[in-house]
């Protein structure tokens, strides 16, 4: 293929649209749509069927709607449900981050439903591929075959992630076997890794810039690993991401800021990520993060506790680091932190950034000079709540079209393989030189710099760090959420108020910071003064799920709700 393959996405949807019409999870279709004697019937329409599997997986940020493609896939919001971030729309995303959710909350039921469409719609290509076998290029055919299978295993990881275990549905359904029960977790995910691997067997390590977003080898294998990391299959794990290391393709950015930018398309960190192009797809835009002054609506913001979690330059939580001082936080602090968060007295979007409530005025570094504006970001009643906001994925190009951004936003990068590296052999006790230089090589990055986790350090020691350097590395990428879950500290994180920064001033002294990373504000002489955000409630017989759709319980007598729900 000549053309970048997502100018073929908006006709592959068209084919293959009336396969959604169905609003069933199941997604009987096509008993409404092309039948199996007229559809596939070229090597084209092969393609186009393939390539619409991508923009199918793409889902939106805001208030959700099941028939809406466009916007923010989820990576770009779940850290908001978690102790990191907070959603200040009063949509039912929010209510997962309170703990106030239950089986008919739209969000959890519009992701299962468009999880299962994705689904539906492999097992469709799948099941009638070899019609036009003979009329396709071998290796084109191969690849379409890995592709698809790759995505379909993609979704079902998300699925036991969220709701564990879950119908497993291979093929296309019919009215007749539309009933299924929940098959077992274990079940799924052998599924998941006899999927991952025959992709991987299939896909190419790379492809020419024109085909850029495709599935590869090493987009299997990462995922592999980590499904097998959030299920305790640390073996399964180290091998896979070892695999991914081995193929030499990959490397960590020099350039942290640039992997959340328009330039990530070129960076050798990006293993997969979705790709946007005008007038067909965009995904929306930075607007729901960006600050009140730059025009945006700052209503998905990182914590206060966040804030505190990073270390400082010498490796030091900000409790016991002799480099911290109060009445300066955000100085001698790891670089990430002020690369992954606009932070107070920082240039945001050509702005100052000050949300202090008595800074009534501020900068606006657009025009030349600079001029004074009055500071929405301290005066405007929906600025940012915890007084910070994320700067991933805030590029200035898009200023002049805030909800119709096109850059790439990344599903799959380097440094999470190196880190699920680590995670899988400490956690396997095989604590070796490559357990300590992989995580070491992402602390050490150009730009970054920080210490060395010293090898032959203890497994408390080296699980304290790679969880914490998750944080810092993965915060507002969607992998909190399952990472809280996983090590089951969700019941402490998620109990208890939210906070945002003091709104005039600072923390008078550190807060304590455990082997988490997990700030505890209890001896900080004026906690009075935080903002509390929202207090929230987790029900750790419960909340560790998703609950089922409410929806599909009362229609299909064979489903099982998940407890407490």
């Amino acid at each position: 293929m000549k053309k970048h393959f997502t100018c073929y996405i908006i006709v592959a949807i068209s084919l293959l649209a009336i396969q959604a019409c169905n609003k069933d999870y199941l997604d009987k279709s096509p008993l409404g749509g092309p039948s199996d004697a007229s559809f596939f019937k070229s090597q084209d329409e092969l393609l186009l069927a393939v390539n619409g599997l991508y923009r199918a997986m793409n889902k939106p940020m805001d208030d959700y709607d099941p028939g809406q493609l466009e916007g923010p896939t989820v990576s770009l919001m779940l850290d908001a449900a978690t102790d990191i971030g907070y959603e200040r729309n009063a949509s039912d995303l929010q209510k997962i981050g309170t703990g106030n959710h239950d089986a008919n909350n739209t969000y959890t039921q519009g992701l299962w439903t468009d999880f299962y469409k994705v689904i539906g719609r492999c097992n469709y290509i799948l099941d009638n591929a070899e019609k036009v076998k003979p009329l396709t290029d071998a290796a084109l055919y191969k690849r379409s075959m890995g592709e698809t299978r790759f995505i379909r295993a993609y979704m079902y990881q998300q699925l036991i992630s969220l709701f564990g275990g879950v119908p497993l549905v291979t093929h296309t359904l019919t009215l007749e076997t539309a009933q299924l029960p929940r098959s077992e977790k274990q079940v799924v995910l052998d599924f998941i890794f006899e999927e991952l691997d025959s992709a991987a067997a299939w896909l190419p390590k790379t492809y020419p810039a024109a085909e850029s977003g495709r599935a590869t080898k090493g987009a299997a294998l990462a995922i592999k690993a980590r499904v097998a990391l959030y299920n305790e299959k640390w073996k399964v794990a180290a091998d896979a991401a070892k695999a991914v290391m081995d193929l030499n393709v990959y490397k960590l950015e020099d350039n942290f800021p640039r992997l959340f930018s328009y330039d990530n398309k070129n960076s050798g960190e990006v293993i997969l990520a979705l790709q946007y192009q005008l007038p067909v797809l965009n995904w929306g835009g930075p607007y729901p993060l960006l600050c009140r002054n730059a025009g945006g609506a700052s209503n998905k913001v990182p914590s206060q506790s966040l804030v505190d979690s990073y270390e400082c330059t010498d490796g030091l939580t900000i409790d016991k680091s002799p480099l911290y001082d109060p009445k300066k936080p955000f100085e001698n602090r790891d670089p990430r932190l002020g690369y992954t968060i606009a932070l107070p007295g920082s240039i945001f979007f050509n702005y100052q950034f000050e949300t202090h409530k008595d800074s009534l005025m501020s900068w606006n570094y657009n025009t030349a000079p600079a001029t004074r504006i009055v500071n929405q970001d301290a005066v405007n009643a929906y600025a940012s709540f915890s007084g910070y906001c994320w700067r991933k994925y805030i590029d200035l190009k898009d200023k002049d079209n805030m909800r119709m951004s096109t850059m790439s936003i990344t599903l799959i990068r380097y440094a999470e393989v190196l880190l699920t590296y680590t995670e899988a052999k400490m956690e396997a006790n095989e604590l070796d030189a490559s357990a300590f230089k992989a995580i070491n090589d992402v602390r050490q990055r150009v730009g970054v710099n920080m210490p060395e986790i010293p090898v032959g350090a203890t497994q408390a020691a080296l699980r304290s760090a790679v969880r914490k350097e998750r944080m810092y590395e993965l915060a507002n990428e969607g992998f909190r959420l399952f990472d809280i879950r996983r090590w089951k500290i969700a019941e402490k994180v998620m109990k208890g108020p939210l906070y945002g920064r003091v709104p005039r001033g600072l923390l008078a002294n550190a807060p304590a910071i455990d082997a988490n990373g997990i700030a505890d504000y209890s001896q900080v002489s004026n906690k009075a003064d935080m903002r509390v955000i929202e207090v929230r409630t987790f029900n750790a017989g419960r909340d560790y799920l998703w609950p089922i759709p409410y929806i599909e319980t009362q229609t299909d007598p064979k489903m099982v709700q998940n407890p407490l729900y």
